[in-house]
């Protein structure tokens, strides 16, 4: 039984190794919102709320999340009790409309906690099947084309198995061409616009065709699927949706109308797992591959995404990096690698996450922490 008593809410921030530009902006801090959801018996189990510091990649940012949880979301769990972790989601959907980044951090903290009540890896009790997952690269926006082109080869001898170059108009199809020149016509590379451009652009768009990508992610409106389906009409390159796919219904409006033939789950972003999973399913089943992307996230949101990819439909390589990509020093211990060969290791072998959250260094750590318990108001504390 799932018996919240306690709800902590903590922004921390942390320094990024390198810049990281997309064409949505440069990030060199990183606002990180954890959630702390605490039962009955004093267990602790943990979300990241993926929300940016502004409304330039989704509507909701961190500020709104927080909003959310404490005044919306945070009630619903501590006034009832649950048998399983798939009744979550329901509850959140109930009478309140978007905001999924601000459930999702809720819902998945409650998966967790799940997975340590049972005693098994939050993987397994998601149904995972792997023991190692593909990790790909993301690589921001670079000052020019030999710089992306040095810094796509460093990453492919690292032995990355998927090469992901941000591109926005102006900075693309050079761009491209270094990279492809330089890794040779087998290596596996995608671009990921962002919704930069639009059906404009179109006459630009059909040059990646040239340069044999895995895929062109996410090119036009964030919440596009109709002149997506125009599009990939005229490419041979499969396009990718991820900001398209707010749940069950736009993966369907995406195979029905042919909009792209690959979908980018990011489960902090979709609402959590329960949506997660059902996009799962019925990409399955129609044979649509998935992947699993990454928002920056330290790495305890990077257990949960480990944990998703380990389901069978994500059979290419995700955004599951290392937490030496971006972080000087992460939050959880052992940190997250990856081996020679480009796969990190889906950790079975612990109830929960796998991997144990640093309290102490998140402690040090927190700017602002607010805590909501049963029947209280919730306590700020600014620091």
């Amino acid at each position: 039984m799932l018996d919240v008593e306690e709800i902590v809410l903590r922004e921390i921030r942390l320094p990024l190794v390198e810049p990281f530009q997309s064409s949505s902006g440069t990030i060199t801090d990183r606002r990180i919102f954890l959630v702390q959801v605490i039962d009955k018996d004093g267990r602790v189990a943990w979300g990241e709320c993926v929300g940016g510091d502004a409304p330039n990649y989704s509507p909701e940012t961190i500020d709104t999340c927080w909003l959310m949880i404490r005044d919306y979301i945070s009630p619903r769990m501590l006034e009832r009790s649950f048998a399983d972790p798939r009744e979550v989601y329901p509850v959140l959907e109930e009478n309140f409309l978007g905001h999924n980044m601000a459930k999702a951090a809720v819902e998945m903290a409650m998966w967790e906690l799940a997975a340590q009540i049972e005693g098994v890896p939050l993987a397994r009790l998601l149904g995972g099947t792997r023991e190692k997952i593909g990790t790909g690269i993301s690589l921001g926006i670079q000052k020019d084309p030999q710089t992306i082109a040095e810094k796509a080869g460093k990453a492919l001898a690292q032995g990355y198995r998927k090469i992901k170059m941000k591109i926005k108009p102006g900075k693309d199809i050079e761009y491209v061409a270094a990279v492809r020149e330089a890794l040779g016509p087998d290596a596996p590379i995608m671009v990921d616009a962002n919704s930069a451009y639009t059906l404009a652009d179109m006459e630009t768009l059909k040059q990646l065709d040239s340069f044999g990508l895995v895929m062109i992610e996410q090119p036009l409106g964030w919440d596009d699927v109709v002149r997506h389906a125009t599009l990939q009409n005229e490419l041979t390159t499969p396009i990718c949706l991820d900001e398209s796919i707010t749940g069950i219904e736009k993966a369907e409006d995406m195979i029905n109308l042919g909009s792209g033939k690959i979908i980018n789950i990011k489960p902090g972003r979709l609402g959590g797992f329960s949506p997660s999973l059902a996009v799962h399913g019925l990409c399955q089943e129609h044979g649509i591959p998935l992947w699993c992307g990454g928002m920056l996230e330290s790495g305890v949101g990077g257990a949960h995404n480990v944990a998703l990819a380990s389901l069978p439909n994500f059979s290419i390589p995700g955004d599951v990096s290392p937490s030496a990509r971006y972080w000087e020093q992460d939050i959880v211990t052992p940190e997250w690698t990856m081996d020679e060969e480009g796969f990190v290791t889906v950790p079975l072998d612990t109830p929960g996450l796998g991997v144990t959250v640093d309290e102490k260094r998140i402690e040090s750590l927190t700017i602002m922490a607010e805590s909501i318990t049963r029947g209280s108001e919730p306590l700020r504390s600014r620091r």
